[in-house]
Order: structure tokens, then C-alpha cells, then sequence
């Protein structure tokens, strides 16, 4: 039994921010990610990406470049902070982007190399479950928690306060507000014992792009892009699991000056690995690439994705005081 609590008590630090976060390689929704957690969790997550396509990664539109090439480094570091609203679960995050992202254009048989480096738009992220368990609030919440059928509101947005371009098209910033509302959704199947759990996880959600009016001189208008995500997951053990990936882009056509791009319609599939080194200590792998991307106006993109999750509670740390004394 004291086991099986610690096991439980030990998720608290490693579930409060999943593996990705809102801005990762394909804009896809992390494995485990809207996982409820203890009230009062923190985690600060350190990500890092090396992604290549014919779209600008640092840019959830994907706005597909025809013939480009583009190979991108990406580190995201941020903070994660859960507690309880209304008697519900929630979690507050900031994530800020960093990196650099150079590529190739070829127009008209001429081929044109661009680069961006520095800091990139932070983003801001809320959630909060309306269906499913009530908000952990102590150890014996913790002890009988099992998700069920979870389903929580998420709200991100993204400051448009990263550095920028106005000469060129690609950049780390993107110079407009954006954000997106969606329904994450986590459905348990089976015992939820660590090394047994398995869930199926949803994200249907919603991308909405304000213009960027200073877009190498011209105004980039963006329709609304709706996204699924979607997870199979698997305890392999008690600290090893993984997932299978998939995601389904659709919408997000681009407008510059009132000539029309196209929408998109792409699949992402992707793997992913965590790891719980220790109580603390989260390791996450995993790769991701588009399947659907002959035509040159596919969606084009594959990325290699490796994070490291610290996540602390005072609960936790509280009984490894006592213990130690």
C-alpha cells in the first residue's frame, strides 16, 4: 500500500506539464499532457527540437512555402503551475520559444536563402476540467483518483512580442496575436495502476490568427484552422511508457494582400517514450512527421523532439524530509 502511494504521489511532479507544450514541432497536442494532477504542483520543462519542412515551425498556421526547404533548431523552456477552481482540476502555463530556422526558396529558378534567430512569441496557456473526478486536494484524493472520462475547456494565446522581421517572411515572431480554444478529452481504459495505465486522448480545437499588417510590406490575413489531435497510450512499467501519435490539420488558409493560398487538409503521425528518471526528473522522445505531403502545397514537416520535465510538490518533498530524518 505505501508503495502504490508513492507511486501515485510521484505522478505530482511529473504530470503537471507534458511533453511538448502548446508550441512544439507540429503544433500537436503532447501525450499525457491534460492529465490531472495534486493541486499546488509546479514543473518547469525544457524542450528541445531540431525540425525541418517547407513551413515555418515557429508559426502554428503552417503556412506552406512551395519548393522551400527549411531546417530549424528549437528550445522551449517554461513554467507550469496546477491548482484548484471551483473544485476543479486547472492548470496555468508560460511557455517561451527560442531558436533559429534557416531555408532555401526557389522563385521563378532563382533560390533565395533567408535565416531568423532570438526569441520568440510567448505563450500563455489555461485549462480547466468541466467533466470528470473533482481537483486533488490532498493525499487521499491522490490515492482514489482514476480519470475516467475526463473533459476539460483550454484556452492559449500567444503575445506578439518576439523578435521580428518586417524585411523578410520568416521569423521566429510573428508579428499578430493568435490562439486557439479546444475540448482536451481523456478517456481511461482499463485499471489505473501504474504500469497498467492506458488512454485514449483527444484534442479537438480551434486556431484563430489576427492579421500581420507589416508582412514584408503587404497585410497576411490567416483563416481559422481547425486541429485534432489524438494518443494511444501505454505503461510499459512503472516509470516507461508510449504513445502513438496522430494529428489532422485542416483550414488556416492564407491571405497576402488579398491573393488567396491554400487551405490545409495534412496528417502527422508521430512516436513518443517517456520516462520518469526519478521523482522529480521526467525524459521524454519522440519523433513526428507529416504523411500526406507530395503535392508541392502539402504540408511538409518531420521533427525529432527530446525534453526534460524537473516538477516538484510540497507535499512530496515534505515526506522526503521526514523520512530522511
Amino acid at each position: 500500500m505505501k508503495q502504490a502511494m508513492r507511486s501515485r504521489l510521484a505522478l505530482v511532479t511529473l504530470l503537471a506539464i507534458g511533453a511538448l507544450g502548446p508550441l512544439n514541432a507540429l503544433a500537436q497536442m503532447p501525450a499525457r499532457f491534460y492529465w490531472d494532477t495534486l493541486s499546488g504542483a509546479s514543473a518547469v520543462p525544457l524542450i528541445f527540437e531540431s525540425i525541418s519542412g517547407n513551413t515555418n515551425p515557429f508559426d502554428p498556421a503552417h503556412i506552406v512555402t512551395p519548393g522551400a526547404n527549411f531546417d530549424a533548431t528549437m528550445a522551449i523552456a517554461g513554467y507550469a503551475r496546477t491548482f484548484s477552481l471551483f473544485d476543479r482540476a486547472a492548470m496555468a502555463a508560460i511557455l517561451l520559444p527560442m531558436g533559429r530556422i534557416s531555408g532555401d526558396v526557389t522563385v521563378a529558378g532563382r533560390t533565395f536563402n533567408q535565416s531568423a534567430s532570438g526569441f520568440g512569441d510567448p505563450m500563455l496557456e489555461f485549462s480547466m476540467t468541466v467533466i470528470g473526478p473533482p481537483a486533488q486536494k490532498n493525499i487521499p484524493d491522490v490515492i482514489r483518483y482514476e480519470p475516467g472520462f475526463t473533459l476539460k475547456l483550454l484556452a492559449d494565446l500567444a503575445l506578439p512580442i518576439g523578435e521580428y522581421d518586417d524585411d523578410q517572411p520568416l521569423n521566429i515572431g510573428q508579428n499578430r496575436w493568435y490562439g486557439r480554444f479546444g475540448l482536451p478529452i481523456v478517456w481511461q481504459l482499463g485499471p489505473w495502476v501504474p504500469g497498467r495505465r492506458t488512454t485514449l486522448e483527444f484534442l479537438p480545437a480551434v486556431w484563430l490568427f489576427g492579421d500581420n499588417t507589416d508582412y514584408v510590406g503587404q497585410t497576411l490575413s490567416t483563416d481559422p484552422m481547425f486541429q485534432l489531435d489524438a494518443h494511444l497510450t501505454r505503461d510499459f512499467t512503472e516509470h516507461l511508457w508510449g504513445s502513438l501519435d496522430a494529428a489532422w490539420y485542416n483550414g488556416g488558409k492564407a491571405t497576402v494582400n488579398g491573393v488567396q493560398g491554400e487551405a490545409l487538409d495534412n496528417i502527422g503521425i508521430g512516436l513518443t517514450l517517456g520516462y520518469a528518471v526519478n521523482d522529480n526528473l521526467n525524459l521524454t522522445l519522440g519523433y513526428k512527421s507529416t504523411i500526406n505531403d507530395d503535392a508541392p502545397g502539402d504540408l511538409r514537416m518531420d521533427g525529432f523532439m527530446a525534453t526534460l520535465v524537473f516538477g516538484w510538490h510540497p507535499l512530496l518533498e515534505g515526506s522526503r524530509r521526514l523520512k530522511s530524518e
